[in-house]
Parts: structure tokens; sequence; C-alpha cells
């Protein structure tokens, strides 16, 4: 298996077998592993081989937990999980237990939580009010903390409300602060009925899923405005469109599809699983008269064993639970992808912005799905149509059929480094990038395509490739002719509308739906990311997911160049306090204490929330001494630039001899009575104006990985943002895949 040396290192750090922590696996034995164990239901040993030639050739890779687990004890081979949550706290919580078992065992959780009553809801059982949604996904968040992922993989979940849920507003904000539901990607189910609202500029109804009755109604560009300004701040929500992905459900007659996998990619009824695998594009080319052409009929090939091998899967895995067993061999579904599609593109010469290059796109999905849909009728014919068949889109159609879905678009982060190209569909993060080795020592990580290019064409040189590891990028560089430059563009150099035009054209011929990140500049405004949601919407995707530059807490801000040893580095910056106006608005808010009643004012400028005052009700002493020392000290941090979040985090759960209850919360202390107030202002939208320190950073962030997140929890490296999944550039360590 010819890999690169950041392969190797992920493969023993996630993947080989160890024992007593020392690999006693190679890449060839995992792939021979996995090739057995997959092939162990058929009665032709070939089988074997051509499930082994496409793995160790790295012209096919099946999802993590497959590559970890076939052929060992654990035996669980599927990534993507659906669960229902069903209203009643018998119902949530047996789902929470199933939901511990899943990501045990290396699977992604997708949830619907439309099904629970609206906050303060009549709970007939009790004589209470329901805590609502919002509050249970917390507490599945919290559940994921306590998890890892059989010692290789740690939680992802995919939170999913509809848009005419009365707490729908809650939900949208929820994520607002970066600290908080770590273990979540968060989506808006957007029905047809809003979507036509937001056009016509009218209100929508809200439906309390308990009674089926209305409660209200709101004005759908209020909310979707709500929904983009949470997009442009941090990523959060994304957006699915329910209806849109319901009229491909080809099993109706089941069930309603609520919710997805993590990533978004994977549309599952209720206790329904999937497996995926993906091609590598890059693989699929050859030589012909002095240029690269596509070797489609390897690409055939491949496609028809790559999906004898994820049918094949669904019988030798090993199921959490049996609902999930029974639910996942009734329907029989597979995803079948790609991977490394950037890197055929600079391969043919073709720019991903580009007619041409949308164009292939949709050519290479459409001869994917055409193979791909053959392969399952195929083995129809052989081993019986899906049990669910009748009744399926399939028999109405005539057409028999192995699975009821085929084709997914998934992200490849950790399986596209062990292959050693590109992610998915998505355009190269960077052409050349310093990534940490050592703590005194950096290497430089160069894309395969493109340094076969430069030796090609007689380019390649180290300096070369040191000044395209200090941006990312060729563009401005002298030394790279025009046409390869026009070719070798990256992800910051693409529009978000050509993004979205690309992940359109995929999901054309793709049974299920694509992971796609539509990547926007730090400077990109809200307008920016409503055009591109509504472009999203009118050339028929299932969703999307978009990340704007340095628009995450904590994101890594160098570029990563090797610096001349020689030279120093410079000072920090030191952060000084921005000016108070003469003028502020704001809202004070009353807070039983243990001290006393403390009484908390919020004020705003124009940059956002400026100060916070306090007074409590037993003047003088030590406790109003302590109550006015934080909030000073709370003030000058604001006007500094730190996150309201980041001030929260150090505040709450402080606790005195002598804690409260008001509203039903318990209050511990002075510190933790500001920090709800701060935390109850932000959640509620009342801060119109941002924080600069997130602008501060933003603009500090110009590398080749300037849609980096926080480092990596597990290495410190670099994580990169791509097909809605934050993966490490170095270890490989992946928050969904």
């Amino acid at each position: 298996m010819k890999i690169t040396a950041n392969a190797r290192t992920v493969l023993e750090r996630r993947y080989l077998a160890k024992i007593d922590g020392k690999v006693v696996e190679t890449p060839e034995d995992m792939a021979r592993r996995v090739a057995r164990n997959i092939a162990s239901i058929e009665t032709d040993p070939r089988w074997e081989e051509l499930f082994f030639e496409i793995i160790d050739n790295l012209e096919f890779v099946p999802n993590s937990p497959t590559l970890m687990n076939a052929g060992r004890a654990l035996q669980q081979l599927s990534a993507c999980f659906v669960l229902p949550i069903e209203d009643s706290m018998e119902g949530i919580f047996e789902t929470l237990k199933n939901t511990a078992l899943i990501q045990k065992s290396g699977g992604g959780t997708g949830f619907s939580f439309s099904r629970l009553r609206p906050k303060s809801d009549v709970v007939r059982s009790t004589g209470g009010v329901a805590s609502g949604p919002v509050s249970f996904l917390k507490t599945f968040n919290a559940a994921t903390d306590a998890i890892k992922q059989g010692g290789t993989r740690r939680g992802a979940n995919m939170g999913i409300l509809r848009v005419d849920h009365p707490d729908i507003l809650e939900f949208i904000q929820c994520k607002t602060n970066n600290e908080e539901i770590t273990n979540f990607n968060i989506s808006v189910g957007l029905t047809e009925e809003f979507m036509q609202a937001v056009d016509a500029d009218s209100t929508y109804p809200l439906i309390n899923p308990r009674t089926g009755l209305p409660t209200g109604e709101l004005r759908a560009r209020d909310v979707f405005s709500l929904i983009v300004d949470g997009a442009w701040k941090n990523g959060e929500p994304g957006i699915v469109f329910l209806d849109r992905i319901n009229r491909a459900n080809p099993t109706p007659h089941i069930g309603e599809i609520e919710a997805t996998n993590p990533c978004g990619e994977q549309p599952l009824l209720p206790n329904e699983s999937c497996n995926l695998g993906s091609i590598n594009l890059a693989k699929m080319v050859k030589r012909q008269d002095d240029r690269w052409v596509i070797d489609w009929d390897r690409l055939a090939a491949v496609v028809a064993i790559a999906v004898r091998f994820l049918d094949n899967v669904i019988e030798v895995n090993n199921y959490p639970i049996p609902e999930i067993e029974y639910m996942t061999k009734a329907n029989r579904k597979i995803g079948l992808g790609v991977m490394g599609f950037a890197d055929l593109l600079m391969r043919l010469e073709i720019p991903y912005d580009s007619e041409e290059g949308v164009e292939l796109g949709r050519s290479i999905m459409r001869f994917v799905q055409e193979k791909s849909h053959a392969a399952s009728r195929e083995l129809a014919e052989e081993r019986g149509c899906f049990p669910n068949y009748a009744g399926s889109i399939f028999e109405r159609q005539g057409v028999p059929m192995r699975n009821a879905t085929v084709t997914t678009i998934a992200p490849t982060g950790t399986i596209s480094i062990i292959a050693g190209c590109s992610s998915g569909i998505e355009p190269v993060f960077a052409l050349a990038f310093t990534r940490n080795v050592l703590d005194n020592e950096r290497l430089v990580e160069v894309n395969a395509q493109f340094e076969q290019i430069l030796r090609e064409e007689g380019l390649y040189s180290e300096e070369l490739i040191e000044k395209v590891a200090a941006t990312g990028s060729v563009q401005g560089l002298a030394e790279i002719p025009a046409h390869l430059r026009r070719v070798m563009v990256t992800a910051h150099e693409i529009s978000p509308e050509w993004h979205i035009r690309m992940q359109a054209a995929f999901q054309e011929y793709t049974d299920n739906a694509v992971s796609k990140t539509v990547n926007f500049p730090a400077e990109a405004t809200r307008e920016d990311i409503e055009k591109v949601y509504r472009l999203a919407y009118e050339l028929g995707c299932k969703g999307v997911t978009v990340y704007r530059a340095g628009s995450r807490e904590g994101e890594v801000l160098t570029a990563g160049h090797k610096k001349d040893q020689s030279q120093a580095e410079p000072a920090p910056q030191r952060p000084g306090p921005r000016r108070r106006p003469k003028v502020t608005r704001g809202q004070t808010v009353r807070m039983k204490t243990g001290c006393g009643t403390l009484y908390v004012t919020i004020n705003e400028d124009e940059y956002g929330i400026c100060e916070v005052f306090t007074t409590i009700g037993k003047a003088g002493g030590c406790a109003a001494a302590f109550s006015e020392a934080n909030a000073r000290l709370i003030s000058l941090a604001l006007r500094s630039g730190v996150e309201v979040g980041q001030i929260v985090k150090q505040l709450r759960g402080i606790r005195c001899p002598h804690p409260m209850w008001q509203d039903g919360k318990q209050v511990l202390s002075c510190p933790d009575a500001i920090a709800q107030v701060l935390e109850e202002y932000v959640h509620n939208g009342l801060s119109t104006a941002p924080n600069p320190g997130r602008a501060q950073a933003a603009a500090a962030s110009r590398s080749p990985l300037r849609d980096r997140t926080d480092p990596c929890p597990e290495c410190g490296g670099a994580m990169v943002q791509e097909s809605g999944c934050a993966t490490c550039v170095d270890c490989g360590f992946s928050r969904c895949s």
C-alpha cells in the first residue's frame, strides 16, 4: 500500500491493531483483514482478492468503523445512525441509552427533536411543565462528553428541529456560545410552506407536536434572517430541506425521514443505519495521447466491486441494538461516494470554479449512479430485493433493487488522508502547508497531485514549495504558468456560488445527500450567506452547511510556515480596552443570591456588550466590594474583546455557602448570578452588535488553513472545516467521521 508518512501516522494511531500499545498490524494486513471479513459470506474466494485489491490500491476506502472493526471483536461497521426521540421521559432516556451503545461502538448519531412538546407545555402525569427540546439536546450533549468511542472516535451528533416547532427560536440560537453543545451539529428542518412564506414575506404557523394544533405564528423572513445570522457568526445552524428529502424517500410507506447523520449527507428513518465507502477519483485516470483522461472502464469496475462490498457489510455487521438491525436489513441502504475530485480536476487541468468543472462533476456522478444502480439490480437478481421493496418507489417503477439507496457524498476527512487525496468533492484547502511533527520541528505537507504536476512540468523546487506553504496558494507566483494557476485554486479562492453549484451538480445524481462546506471569506456579509441559502434551495440541494473564515472561537492564527530561526519572534500584541462611549443602552435584571438581592445591569455600545454594573441589596461590606470588583473586571474584559461566552464559562458554577433558587434555576453565588444574566441576555438575542474580539481574530487569520477551527484536542494540530466537519490534518482526529 503506497501511503504517505501522514497516512501511516493516522493508521498507526487509530486503525491498525495494537497489543499492549504496540502496533502489530501493517496497512496491508489491515486491508487483508477487512477484505477477508467482508468476503466471508461469499462462496467464491475471488471476491476477497477483489476487495483487497481496491483497498490496497487506495481506489476505494470504506468508512472508518469498517476499517477499524472488521474482523475484530467489536465488528460494528456502520458510520451513520438515526434514533427516534419520542415525547415521553421513558422514550427520551431509552434513546439516550441506545446512543451510548452506538457511540461506544464507533458510530455517529442523528436525532430529530421535533416530536418533543415545547417548553412550558403541560405534563399531565406530574402536573408540571415541559423543559423543551433544547434542554434535552443539552442532556444528550453531556452524555456524549462522557463517552469515548472505542478508544478511537469521539461521539458526534446531529440535532434537527422543524422550523414550525414552537421552540424554534431558542433552538436556532442554542449554539451562539461556541463553548456549549460542542458534540452536536444542529440544523433547522425547513419546509416548503416555510420557504414559500419567506418568498412571500408572510407568516407561517407554529405547531405543538403534542396536540397537532397551532400555537402562534412567526414572520418567515425574521426566522430565516436569524438562521442566516447564526450561520454568519459561527456556521450554526445549518439547514436541511425536509420536504425535498422526503420526496426522494425510497420507502415512504415505512415512515417519514426526520433526521440525518452528523454531517447531513445521510437522511435516515428512525432506527436506521448506513455504511459508507468512497472511490478515489484521483486514481481513476490514465494517459492517452500525451494527456490524462478519465479511465471510465476502471471506474465502472471499482463501482461494481464496491457496491457488493457495502452490501456484504450489512450481513457481517454487528448491530448495537436489535431495532437497528431489523430496520437496516429491511431497507439495506448503502452509501457509495467519491473523494479526490479536486485532485482529478487538477490532473485534467480543469478549474473547479468553471462550467467545465461543474459539468464534469455532474457527468462523473451520473456515471457512478448508473453503474452502482446496475450493480444493485444485479445483486437483487442474485440475492433478492431489500425486504421493504413492496410499496417502495422501485416497485412502482418495476425495477428490482437490492438496496433502497446506493449513493452518498460523504465527508472523507480521515479516509482521504489515508488515501492521500482531496476530501470528498471539496476543493483543495491548501496546495502546501506546514504541520507540527515534534515540538520544535515542522514538516511541509504538499498536495500529491500538485507536486506531481510541478515535477512533470519541471517546476518543482524546495524554494517554490516553501513559498507556496507560506500561503497555501500559487496565486500571484510568477514561477507558476498562468494556465496552471487557473486550475490550482483553493477553497477560499472559489466563490460561494461555485461551491453551491458544484454541490447541486453532484446532488442531481445522488440517492441520499451531499456533505459539503460552502466556504466564505472572513469579510462575507449576512446577505452573502442568505444568497447561497436561497441558491441551494433553487438548485435542488437537500441541505447546506456554511463556514465563514475566522468565525469560530480559538481559531489558529499562524500560517505554520517554517520561520528562520535567526529571526526574533515579534512581541505579542497586548489587547487594550476600547473607550466607553458617553451613551450606552441596556437592561437591569434582579437576581436572588445568598448575599441578598443582586441587580445586574448589562450595557452595550456599537460593538456589543461593553460593561456590567452590579448593585447588591446589602449596601457596603465585602459582598458589595467583591460584586463591584467582579463587574469592573468583567467590563474591562468585554471592552478588550474577550468573548462573552468565555466570561460566562469562568463564572458559572462558582459556589457560595448559601445558594438560592429563582424561577426554577439554582443561583449558586453572585458571580454565578452575573454569568446567568449574561448568558440569558446573549441567548435571547438581545445583543445586536458583534463583540470585536471575534472580528479581530478573523482579521488576524490569513493562512493557508484560513478555515481552521480550534486546535485538535488530541495532538494540537490544525483542524480544517470541510464537508460540515472539522478534521485534523496532522493525526486524522475528526469530530464527526
